[in-house]
């Protein structure tokens, strides 16, 4: 039996088609590669380079936007997962006599049959986030059609990629596109409601805050620990740093590399305090120093960080008007 605990169920069609997909497609060539890496499309990488992208550069409110329908897609998502607790198609799969095989696991650094790290199965995260993100940014802007047709298509591929390399039945998906939908119409209902800002940071947190008590699995504690960063952040830059955005396209490229590897590059750092031992412990303190670590960086990329811009902006006009003059 596999050593992954939780509980399984599915459909037995849901069994057959990925074992059928895996099959006829196979784990390399073109068609693997394209199948496999549509998952992008709801991964975290993406997601902070368009947050990043919008807030950093070309429009602070519209990245605050995103990014709160994002962030509380990602805290809630796992709180339901370890509801569910059902584990994934290719956990199972062997002892129920399919042949399906995890062709790109949520933590390749990890052990696959880890459930702490991967995460459970219902709904799929990736299928919520590719909703949230891309419905998000059509419902804000109403009336451009593309991003109508992108918010559309792009959670279809995210969604078939997960169900192709072996991590997400078919409900897994329709459950994480069913979530994201509701937190797109939910979240800036709330926003549009509840006027006083404070009260809208207390009921999302109020929502978030019983994962802590119960949650096993790392996604929850990153993405608790991610929202109370940006929920300190946002006030913090409002008062103390005030930074303009720029309608230059490759200073936005700039700003959001600039943001992406202070993220990345803080998380690591943020790490080596620790020994590796505790870090994937899964106890009390394993969950508590991942949701600090986590609050700390999004606290620094979104309030911290843009402190770097008036300096920058300042040494950018000042290389360009020398060239123009030139």
């Amino acid at each position: 039996m596999t050593g992954a605990v939780g509980t399984v169920f599915f459909f037995e069609w849901e069994m057959r088609l990925m074992e059928w997909l895996q099959a006829h497609i196979g784990s390399s060539g073109i068609g693997f590669w394209i199948l496999s890496n549509l998952s992008a499309f709801g991964e975290e990488l993406l997601l902070i380079v368009i947050m990043g992208f919008l807030y950093w550069g070309l429009n602070k409110e519209f990245g605050k936007y995103i990014g709160v329908n994002v962030l509380m897609a990602n805290v809630w998502n796992p709180m339901i997962k370890n509801v569910a607790l059902r584990l994934r198609p290719y956990m199972v799969a062997k002892d129920a006599g399919y042949a399906i095989e995890p062709l790109r696991p949520v933590d390749s650094s990890k052990d696959v049959m880890d459930v702490a790290a991967q995460g459970f199965s219902f709904p799929s995260g990736h299928s919520s986030n590719a909703v949230t993100m891309y419905g998000s940014l059509a419902a804000h802007e109403k009336k451009r059609k593309v991003l109508w047709i992108l918010a559309v298509v792009l959670p279809l591929l995210v969604g078939f990629s997960r169900v192709f390399v072996g991590v997400h039945y078919p409900t897994d998906v329709l459950g994480g596109w069913v979530l994201g939908i509701i937190i797109v119409l939910l979240v800036p209902w709330l926003r549009k409601v509840i006027k006083n800002r404070w009260l809208f940071y207390a009921v999302l947190l109020l929502t978030a805050i019983p994962g802590f008590f119960y949650c096993k699995t790392d996604d929850y504690f990153s993405s608790f620990g991610m929202l109370i960063g940006f929920l300190c952040a946002e006030p913090f830059e409002e008062r103390f740093v005030k930074f303009e955005n720029t309608n230059n396209f490759f200073r936005c490229i700039l700003r959001t590399v600039g943001g992406g590897l202070i993220y990345f590059g803080l998380n690591a750092v943020l790490k080596m305090p620790f020994p590796k031992e505790l870090l994937d412990a899964g106890n009390v303190a394993a969950h508590l120093i991942r949701t600090l670590r986590y609050a700390a960086v999004i606290f620094v990329v979104i309030g911290v960080y843009p402190m770097l811009f008036k300096a920058t902006d300042k040494l950018w006009n000042k290389l360009f008007s020398k060239k123009a003059k030139a």
